[in-house]
């Protein structure tokens, strides 16, 4: 049975297994959740401050496995239970903006991580395993544990170095980022830029839900004296609807995917790699339906050059060209806009056109540096965009304009 601390009460003892305690006045629950393991545990809470504590554990579970429990807090829907005035469930595309501040106390001893845990669900409510994504963000570890699967990647994200690991469990994925050098904690740390980097490299559905953030410790070994003094979650919805760009969102049936064929950010060449997607349930014009990709010329150049390397429905039936902002934006002062002639011919619903090879250079050839760039991301396989918008008929029909 779940036991929940009454929230009248200023600090609060919690030994038992799933137990639960409200926290600054409901926005935030602590749950005990040691799902693993029967050794005891205890912690003490401040539902005031929302600092909590583990005063006793000793857990000795083999680090190749699962940990023995997850003492946490959280903020959103976890399995069915909600906190209050959350800002969640927000769907991926439409998320403006999510930050986290945490502090923690970590002991020298001990086998454990010092985790964020978000899930995404492909609907905005669920009160079982969500299907979609598990995010887990590492701000510290020892005693040789590892994030679940594989270590795929290393990223430069949000000011921060991480290594990537990645993993199918079941029925959801899991992507998992490992702070570089560790720490104790983090100051306004931009989540919403990690989870863009997991869309990106498609280990994140962008019509899926971020439902609940979670911020605690797994433990295998040990475990008395981890604490957390402070954390704060913030997410926000894009005031259009949308997700981080300065226009609405699109209503078309029509959506855009991306991949980055550059390796290097700073030559002096841009390669998105694009495909546009029928979502309705009727065929589309293709002569009717343009892409943008937006970024920054980045000085030294008087106009560019655009060039398809290959496109499935012919290069010769697909058209480019680059179009300054008249008001330049965070990310943009130019997209490259791309159109198809009437040789393309229609999209047939749940068709995609398959791939697109651009490629865009400067008069003088001189190096972009494309990392700050509003449409770039460093996934190189395919996944859904909101940053390269899609029009039909020269309405928005999908993604976020800067």
């Amino acid at each position: 049975m779940v036991a929940t601390q009454p929230a009248s009460a200023s600090t609060a003892t919690d030994c038992t297994p799933y137990g639960t305690t409200s926290l600054q006045g409901g926005e935030y629950i602590y749950q005990q959740n040691e799902w693993n393991s029967s050794d005891p545990q205890c912690v003490s809470i401040d539902n005031g401050s929302g600092a909590w504590s583990v005063t006793q554990a000793n857990f000795n579970t083999a680090t190749n496995g699962a940990p023995a429990t997850y003492p946490s807090v959280y903020k959103g829907c976890h399995w069915g239970a909600c906190t209050a005035g959350s800002g969640l469930p927000v769907q991926v595309s439409q998320l403006a903006s999510a930050t986290s501040s945490w502090s923690t106390t970590q002991p020298a001893s001990g086998a454990y991580d010092v985790a964020y845990d978000l899930w995404f669900n492909s609907t905005p409510t669920t009160d079982g395993q969500p299907d979609g994504t598990e995010v887990m963000i590492w701000l510290n570890h020892r005693g040789g544990v590892q994030p679940f699967g594989s270590r795929t990647a290393t990223a430069n994200v949000a000011g921060h170095g991480w290594d990537v690991w990645t993993g199918q469990q079941t029925s959801w994925k899991i992507i998992s980022y490992v702070l570089q050098g560790g720490g104790t904690s983090f100051g306004n740390l931009d989540v919403k830029a990690l989870i863009d980097d997991a869309v990106a490299r498609g280990s994140i559905n962008s019509a899926h839900y971020l439902i609940d953030a979670e911020a605690g410790f797994e433990i295998w070994q040990g475990g008395q004296g981890l604490a957390s003094n402070s954390f704060s979650f913030n997410a926000t919805k894009s005031s259009g609807g949308g997700g981080g760009g300065g226009g609405n969102p699109g209503t078309g049936a029509v959506k855009v995917q991306y991949k980055n064929n550059d390796s290097s950010p700073t030559d002096n060449q841009i390669k998105p790699g694009l495909r546009v997607v029928n979502t309705g349930s009727s065929a589309v014009d293709l002569s009717k339906v343009t892409i943008r990709y937006y970024f920054t010329g980045d000085g030294g150049a008087s106009g560019f050059s655009t060039s398809c390397d290959y496109a499935a429905v012919g290069c010769s039936n697909v058209t480019q060209k680059v179009v300054a902002l008249s008001s330049p934006k965070s990310g943009a002062d130019h997209y490259v806009e791309i159109g198809f002639t009437s040789g393309a011919g229609t999209l047939a619903a749940g068709a995609s056109t398959g791939d697109i090879q651009s490629r865009i250079n400067k008069s003088d050839w001189s190096n972009f540096s494309e990392s700050d760039d509003y449409s770039y991301a460093a996934g190189t396989a395919y996944a859904d965009t909101t940053k390269v918008t899609a029009y039909v008929g020269g309405t928005l029909a999908n993604g976020i304009e800067p």
